[in-house]
């Protein structure tokens, strides 16, 4: 049998805990002619009598004792765990999932959380390293991170990082068997380190600007790999040309390891964002993470 309406089982909860009409009405703000019908269209949908009833007072019946057995545990353990959301609305507190690309999870999304966490201990954190353009309201995401181009324009976006430059590197020993690119038109003869992501469906092309003049080069080569690591380092060990975040290769500029090219092509475009669908009823533990992450650079 199904119950379409659950507040008749929430009315003989208190009637049968109370023992009484008159204060189980009055608990429940209804009157007790309303009241005493509503257990009656019960008891007829049920084909049982739950209520014994007399001038002076009510009990349940065996099926009614029964009844009231199985349901008030259960609607104690509503009202807990209602009780346990409304804190949300009072304190950080609750899991926040975010869909973020592997560079953005390791270099801003994590090293935010160590503060974030120590000091909120109710607050959880789940980070899914993702190279599709997700579409985080069908996935369940409280927010994703993108580069600011690549945000929808329904969604609200909060900074979360400075402008970004790409870099093309080499190792030294990958130069002494290959002559420098001066031109971006000059790429296709080398032996690059490939991007696949599985949005884009292909190997993604390098974007070179320089002056206003962009160039979308389709690049060849050996290697095609989906992150940041193995890219990097097939390029430390002279497999290619690689393609990278610049913070991922300064140092290793800096120390000889590689040599970059092309870095007049390389200009700065929009940094990372976070991003989410709305911002009403956004949690404590949501909005201070947001606050956490913006960028005021």
């Amino acid at each position: 049998m199904r119950i379409k309406n659950f507040n008749v089982l929430a009315a003989f909860v208190v009637v049968a805990k109370e023992l009484s009409f008159t204060r189980a009405a009055a608990k429940l703000g209804v009157s007790q002619s309303a009241l005493s019908q509503t257990i009656r269209g019960l008891e007829e949908q049920l084909g049982l009598r739950l209520l014994t009833r007399t001038t002076r007072s009510v009990a349940p019946t065996e099926a009614g004792r029964r009844l009231l057995d199985t349901l008030a545990p259960r609607f104690e353990e509503i009202e807990q765990e209602l009780g346990e959301l409304s804190l949300l609305r009072d304190k950080p507190a609750g899991v926040i999932r975010i869909n973020a690309g592997e560079h953005p999870a390791v270099f801003v999304l994590q090293p935010a959380l160590r503060g974030l966490l120590l000091d909120n201990p109710d607050i959880k954190v789940e980070i899914i390293v993702d190279y599709g353009l997700t579409d985080i309201v069908a996935q369940g995401y409280d927010a994703g991170v993108r580069l600011g181009e690549q945000v929808a324009k329904d969604m609200i976006a909060v900074r979360i990082g400075p402008d970004m430059r790409m870099a093309v590197v080499g190792s030294p020993d990958y130069f002494a068997r290959y002559p420098i690119p001066l031109t971006p038109q000059e790429l296709t003869a080398h032996n690059c380190i490939g991007i696949r992501l599985p949005t884009y469906g292909g190997i993604f092309p390098w974007d070179l600007d320089k002056d206003g003049h962009e160039v979308n080069v389709r690049i060849e080569g050996q290697l095609v790999f989906n992150n940041i690591s193995l890219r990097l380092n097939s390029a430390l060990d002279g497999l290619g040309l690689a393609y990278l975040p610049e913070d991922q290769v300064l140092s290793h500029v800096a120390e000889g390891r590689l040599v970059r090219v092309l870095e007049d092509w390389c200009g700065p475009f929009p940094g990372y964002h976070l991003y989410y669908p709305s911002r009403r009823h956004a949690s404590p533990a949501f909005s201070l993470l947001v606050e956490t992450l913006r960028y005021r650079g």
